[in-house]
This record gives C-alpha cells, structure tokens and sequence, in this order.
C-alpha cells in the first residue's frame, strides 16, 4: 500500500523555525476517513481494550463537553461520508450507525447509563483521530478529558487536569518571546464551531502509532539501533494534523490529532519532498533534535539524504 497518497507533508519552507502554522477551515470539520480506517480503528480498539487506563482519561467537569463532542462528531461523518455513516437524533434519542463496521450505536443525549463507555471513548471508537477536550476556565486552558492511543512520546494520564502551558513546559523554546502565551491567546480566541488546522510533525524509527512514554523502555531504544546501513528502511516521517474546534454550547475546545507515518524510503521518491526535507534536517537546532528523539542518529540521516540529493542538486 503507498502511504504517500495524501500524505499531509508538513514542511512550506527550507529552514525550521517554530511558528503557529494553523489555517481556517472551510468547512470546519474536525475529522477524517482515510484508506487504512479499518486497520487503525482495530488497533485503537485493541489498545483501548489492553490499556484503556492509559489511553482513557477524564475529569468528571468535561463530560458535557464530551457529549457535544460526540453529537459533533457523528454529525460531521454522516455529513461528509453519507454512504458510511448516517446520524438521526430525534429528541434525546439518537442513532449512530456505522455502515463501514456494520455497527450501530443507539443512545439517549446526556443519559450516561444508555451507552458502555464515556461520550468521547464511545466516539473516539469510531474514528482515527486521538480525541481531546481542553476546558477553557477562566484562568487557562485545561485538558480535561482524552482519547489518546497513538501519542508521540507522552502521558494522557500524567498531563490529565493540567493547564496548557504546562502541558507544553518541556518543548525547547516554547517559553521564548511569549510564543505559548501567543497560541494560548489563539486558541481561546476561536469563534464558536469554527476550526483550525496545524501540521506537527517528528520522526520515528518505527511503524508503530502507539509511542506512549509509558512503553518508552520498549520503542525509544530503537533510536540507538539506526546505522548508516539501515537508515533508509527504519525511519519514518510521522506527521499530526491536529486541529481545534470551539464547541458551540459548551465553549469548551475540541482537539483531534490524526496521525500520519511516511517511511523514508517513500519520501525520497518525491524530489521537492526530499530536498526541503534535508534542509530542515540540516537546519535544525540541536536543542529541538534532542527533543525530538533526532539527536543520535542525524548525523546518519542527513548522510544517507545527501546520498539520494546528490551533491550538484544539495548546492542549488
């Protein structure tokens, strides 16, 4: 299977520098179906049903925001994807049927003893996006509630009920020119049922979606396994398209994180790809490589990139 089909390449210009890349969108969807939905959706399940501590949490404050959100969300599918979901809610009373599973999910709004699980794990079955509820108080930002299966090197369960800015405390930089003070201001700026995009991205030296810190001891020793000879095959590009939506009712902020992995040996395939590719590689600071797990194998990285460039096409 090609993974290079739509993949959301992350990268508009040829040096690194952190910004706030987030877009309007039009409409404002918070969701997507890709080719491998099946897959992905049986493995969140798996991992929901082997660990569902670490990839469920909530405070009790977010749960009317979970049930907009999931009201929302099995709206926007049954709008955009008629032919694979449809949602009727007549009242309370509400059907979900997902026709690409055969699964239906019949539930009255607000009455928790009608469905299995909490609003937004009972959604976050349904699509590939990792689910998050911030509370907007009126002293910050709080992440209150989440479905995270495919985290990128954190902890749902550590950061749960902790205010945004420190939730962000650890990234290089962030604290310089007020930047996360900047994207707080943002975020709590957005208007009602609208929504925003942002690319993120990292490299991994696996396939796996599923970094939580808590199994780092298991995925992070791999960074010291990469060689010159088999940089090609191991490492990945891992791109999130993470995007913001204000919930209408509550004011509350939907977060969805879908997360994309490229293996290398596909990005090169793409010339203009490749080459904006190495020169952030080249470009950025050692600080932001360490953080982002880049640190003990660029210097192998960057070696093989310059391989398939060629040194004539790296000048240009």
């Amino acid at each position: 299977m090609s993974h290079i089909k739509d993949f959301p390449f992350p990268f508009t210009k040829d040096q690194y520098a952190y910004s706030n890349n987030s877009v309007l969108l039009d409409p404002a969807k918070t969701v997507t179906i890709t080719d491998v939905y099946k897959n992905e959706i049986e493995l969140k399940r798996k991992l929901l049903r082997e660990n569902h501590e670490r990839c469920f949490c909530s405070l009790p404050i977010s749960i009317e925001s979970q049930w907009e959100a999931m009201v929302l969300i099995f709206s926007e599918l049954a709008s955009y994807s008629p032919d694979h979901f449809t949602f009727k809610k007549k009242g309370n009373d509400c059907l979900f049927q997902n026709h690409l599973l055969e699964e239906e999910e019949s539930f009255v709004f607000r009455n928790s003893s009608s469905i299995d699980f909490e609003p937004l794990d009972v959604a976050g079955r349904h699509v590939q996006e990792d689910l998050i509820i911030m509370g907007d108080r009126h002293d910050g930002l709080f992440l209150e509630a989440g479905q995270l299966c495919f985290p990128s090197n954190w902890s749902l369960a550590f950061v749960q009920g902790m205010e945004f800015k420190s939730i962000h405390t650890p990234v290089p930089g962030i604290q310089k020119d007020s930047f996360i003070n900047k994207v707080e201001r943002f975020i709590s700026k957005i208007r009602p049922g609208a929504a925003w995009e942002r690319k993120n991205w990292s490299i991994t030296v696996t396939n796996k979606l599923d970094t939580p810190l808590e199994t780092y001891s298991e995925w992070g020793k791999r960074r010291k396994e990469v060689t010159a000879e088999n940089v090609g095959e191991v490492i990945h590009l891992r791109v999130e398209v993470q995007r913001l939506l204000r919930l209408p009712m509550n004011h509350d902020v939907l977060f969805t994180i879908h997360t994309y992995l490229l293996p290398l040996e596909e990005l090169i395939q793409n010339g203009d790809w490749l080459k904006i590719f190495y020169r952030n590689i080249k470009t950025l600071p050692e600080d932001i490589a360490e953080y982002k797990g880049i640190l003990n194998y660029r210097e192998e990285l960057l070696c093989f990139l310059e391989e398939q460039l060629g040194k004539e096409r790296i000048d240009q």
